[in-house]
């Protein structure tokens, strides 16, 4: 059904007859269609300036091909405008440095840094519980491909939550001199064998999942919800949603929007990815 509805919708947009359509100005349903980003490469086109409002991709040698102006009016409708944390002054300082640099910058589908985020439902254990999947693209010796790369899965948390500083719990440091055969005691208490790993220890939950899935316990349900989050750009995180509303501020957006330099992308990816929570 996945396929037939692409095919249909890039059929309609080669058959129908381009409309006119004034960046900013909206009237009629017509060109809310026209307005609407429906689809994630479609949001990058316009965030690129690569292509109008009624889905007119320019050639390379147009003049309005990349134009800062009109770029400016495109990258203007592309957020959710009813997400009042983005205020007027951030987007112009974004726009600013983003389309008035003397180097602007532009988004590369194949670019690397950025990653979808799938809210997914599974079985477990006779429970239906949300999962986390984070996929991205994987260049293949023909084309790319779409990967998963990091999972979280809130019941598994469970099994590494444990006070690692404490209770006299830990392996001597002269455990090299009897061959570590303290181990025996340790591997004897399963609820706080954790404490015994390193301090930067992260579970590796997609491992788990795998394996869980693979054992027959755990069994994919549906997909809830999709996200992308775009580190692409310099000093800039933000990230896109798909909003379902009428009138033109809809389809693809950009939810969220924040300054930030390489530590506080770091620092955000492990929010994003769950670490440390």
């Amino acid at each position: 059904m996945r396929h037939l509805f692409f095919l249909f919708s890039t059929l309609s947009t080669l058959l129908v007859a381009p409309v006119t359509a004034q960046v900013g100005e909206f009237v009629g349903d017509e060109d809310n269609l026209y307005a609407a980003t429906k689809q994630v490469n479609q949001f990058l086109r316009r965030f690129n300036g690569e292509e109008d409002l009624t889905g007119r991709r320019y050639r390379v040698s147009d003049s309005s091909y990349r134009e800062p102006e009109l770029r400016r009016k495109y990258i203007n409708i592309l957020f959710d405008n009813k997400q009042k944390d983005i205020s007027t002054e951030l987007k112009e300082v974004f726009m600013s440095e983003i389309v008035d640099a003397s180097k602007p910058e532009f988004l590369n589908f194949h670019g690397g840094s950025w990653f979808a985020q799938v809210s997914t439902k599974f079985n477990y254990k006779g429970q239906d519980e949300t999962l986390q999947l984070f996929l991205r693209l994987q260049k293949e010796p023909i084309g790319s491909k779409w990967v998963i790369f990091k999972a979280y899965f809130d019941p598994f948390k469970s099994f590494f939550e444990i006070d690692t500083v404490d209770k006299g719990k830990f392996i001597h440091p002269m455990s090299h001199e009897l061959d570590f055969m303290n181990l025996r005691k340790i591997f004897k208490d399963p609820e706080v064998v954790a404490v015994y790993a390193n301090r930067d220890f992260q579970p590796d939950y997609l491992s788990l999942i795998l394996y869980e899935i693979k054992k027959g316990n755990l069994t994919f349900s549906s997909v809830e919800r999709v996200k992308f989050h775009f580190f692409q750009l310099d000093d800039w995180y933000f990230e896109l949603t798909e909003f379902n509303r009428s009138g033109p501020n809809t389809g693809w957006l950009i939810s969220n929007l924040l300054k930030t330099d390489s530590q506080q992308k770091q620092i955000l990816r492990e929010f994003i990815y769950y670490e440390g929570h």
